[in-house]
């Protein structure tokens, strides 16, 4: 089996020294290129067709989200997004490159890491990203099209009470930041029932994402607080488990536990919709979203043995067909749903 070809593009020489040591001294990795700025590593993408490319997002010239659009519109190559940024403009900038066709995203090192755990996780990631089949994205390609996406314009929509239902709960990992955007935007203003969700994603970026999904979708969006009451049926509000915290559901409220990792993962889907199935059995709609792993499986089997509705997303509209798919396999999904009709599903099992 030939390596896998890297470009790597950051601006900072010691950083991009970093990331191209790190990956030369793993088995199965060839650097094809290195780049300080984003024009050069879409010139460098272009030429080499690498399989995957390492992206710094604020850059010279050319910066990440600049540059992800243009090589998923022109040579659509995997793009894993390594950043340190901590200003809210430039991790919104993140989640729009992500939105464009980045597949996965993870924080720059701190100094703070166990000795190897940051490099470890560099080549873990970079091997799971060039896994993934991407699509042409054409944002760059349309003129005149805006860098953040617009809200769906506003459609009439009878204002109904729920009825068995009374909460949507939402699991999602790699690919996941786009996946949930677009299922959220497609709901009505007035969609009956409160959301709670999980997404696979760390600090600094879980709490940045809450903020910039709030701008693009219709409803309310803030992180989850600890011992706080479950939004009732009725209130329009998305609700998202912060980083490195399990989210559950008990006795009403919303408890955040610090118990140990599932599947690798904190917070985990499948600690959520065991809760859930539990706590509200038929009355719970849970959706099962693009993914790698098994999270969410089991808790979406439990929901659906409970007389839960559940919807998983389906392999053509799936960045990675991995949690859904165990899902599926396991008897928890009871319907397969492609994402672009995940929300019109939503809507109807909510309407009259």
């Amino acid at each position: 089996m030939s390596d896998l070809k890297v470009v790597v593009v950051e601006d900072s020489d010691l950083v991009r020294a970093h990331i191209v040591n790190v990956l030369r001294a793993a088995p199965g990795f060839q650097v094809v290129g290195e780049a300080r700025d984003g024009r050069t590593g879409v010139e460098l993408c272009e030429r080499l067709r690498p399989d995957v490319v390492t992206l710094d997002m604020m850059m010279p010239e050319m910066n990440g989200l600049q540059a992800t659009e243009h090589i998923m519109a022109h040579c659509p190559t995997p793009i894993l997004i390594v950043s340190a940024s901590v200003n809210r403009g430039e991790m919104f900038k993140t989640y729009d490159a992500l939105q464009a066709g980045a597949v996965e995203v993870m924080e720059k090192p701190n100094g703070h890491e166990a000795p190897g755990a940051w490099e470890q996780k560099l080549v873990a990631t970079v091997k799971l990203v060039s896994r993934i089949a991407v699509i042409t994205h054409p944002r760059a390609k349309l003129e005149g099209r805006p860098r953040a996406p617009q809200p769906l314009p506003e459609r009439p929509q009878p204002k109904v009470a729920p009825r068995r239902h009374s909460l949507v709960v939402v699991g999602a990992s790699t690919g996941g930041p786009n996946a949930l955007a677009e299922v959220f935007r497609g709901l009505p203003r007035d969609f009956p029932l409160p959301i709670l969700f999980v997404l696979h994603i760390g600090e600094p970026f879980a709490r940045s994402f809450a903020d910039w999904l709030s701008q693009r979708i219709r409803q309310p969006v803030r992180m989850a607080m600890h011992g706080e009451l479950v939004p009732p049926p009725g209130k329009s509000v998305v609700v998202m488990a912060p980083a490195n915290r399990h989210l559950l559901v008990r006795g009403g409220r919303l408890w955040l536990s610090d118990e140990p990792e599932r599947h690798g993962c904190r917070p985990a889907v499948d600690v959520l919709f065991e809760s859930v199935s539990r706590e509200y059995g038929s009355r719970a709609i849970a959706v099962l979203l693009t993914g790698m792993g098994r999270d969410g499986a089991a808790g979406m089997l439990a929901i659906r043995r409970a007389g839960g509705v559940t919807l998983a997303q389906d392999r053509g509209t799936s960045v990675v067909f991995g949690m859904p798919k165990e899902a599926i396999e396991c008897g928890g999904a009871e319907r397969v749903v492609p994402l672009p009709e995940m929300a019109a599903a939503l809507s109807k099992l909510t309407g009259p």
